[in-house]
């Protein structure tokens, strides 16, 4: 008796911790996504990529207005459809969110790619302002914060790079920037100023009259032959016979 009374209290025990642990499952799901009607993304990864702040795998659904975070070496693909595809590089953050017509992302950190066929909207945000492709064409383009400012370059078709009032048209093969580059990144060694705009006046001008000195000897030593002689005797070497 009272063993059928204990077993009746584990079975009890058991489907109460399992309805526990279903609700705490959904509590625990992102409340944006909870009953999710909308268009959806199938996710790819490569290495440690998190959604709204949870471990992700290859096959996972993205539902509109996530964050897809990328760890160092690591990559991530948002395959959207018939809108088109996202692709996070490694170190990367960005909050991604779409309609049935167009993609919009707010690119928090590191690098995005944006490849949308024609008639689909595509806009990515950063600090710095707004990449904008045109949507009559097929387009492919990269947004690249990593140096601290904005780079948009586009492969395919034609981006607007906007940035407070200045509007700039990014043709295929053509790249522009907004915001201001930070010190020691990759793009300032890239494009640090030559050593003689560092040189001051003075150290400039000793710096050309020592190499006008060395032309001006070498062209005299051309014109005799190679005989100087500097003081002291000078030996004849006799040629072996």
């Amino acid at each position: 008796m009272y063993s059928r009374i204990w077993s009746r209290k584990s079975i009890s025990l058991l489907l109460a911790v399992a309805v526990l642990s279903v609700s705490s499952m959904v509590a625990l799901a992102t409340p944006g996504q909870q009953g999710q009607t909308g268009p959806s993304g199938e996710l790819s990864v490569s290495g440690q990529v998190t959604v709204n702040g949870q471990s992700a795998i290859s096959g996972a659904t993205v539902f509109s207005d996530s964050t897809v975070t990328t760890a160092k070496g690591s990559s991530a693909v948002v395959s959207l459809g018939k809108l088109g595809r996202v692709e996070l590089l490694p170190d990367s953050s960005m909050k991604l969110s779409f309609t049935e017509t167009g993609i919009n992302g707010m690119l928090e950190q590191g690098r995005a790619r944006v490849s949308t066929p024609a008639g689909v909207s595509a806009t990515i945000n950063t600090k710095d302002g707004a990449a904008v492709a045109d949507s009559t064409q097929a387009t492919a383009f990269t947004v690249d914060t990593e140096c601290g400012n904005t780079i948009v370059a586009t492969q395919t078709g034609r981006v607007e790079l906007r940035a407070g009032s200045k509007v700039a048209q990014v043709a295929a093969g053509s790249q522009d920037t907004a915001g201001t580059a930070q010190p020691g990144t990759r793009c300032t060694r890239l494009t640090r100023p030559d050593t003689f705009g560092k040189l001051g006046g003075g150290a400039l001008a000793a710096l050309l009259l020592a190499a006008g000195g060395a032309v001006a000897a070498a062209l005299f030593a051309a014109r005799h032959n190679n005989d100087l002689n500097f003081g002291g005797t000078v030996i004849e070497l006799s040629p072996t016979k």
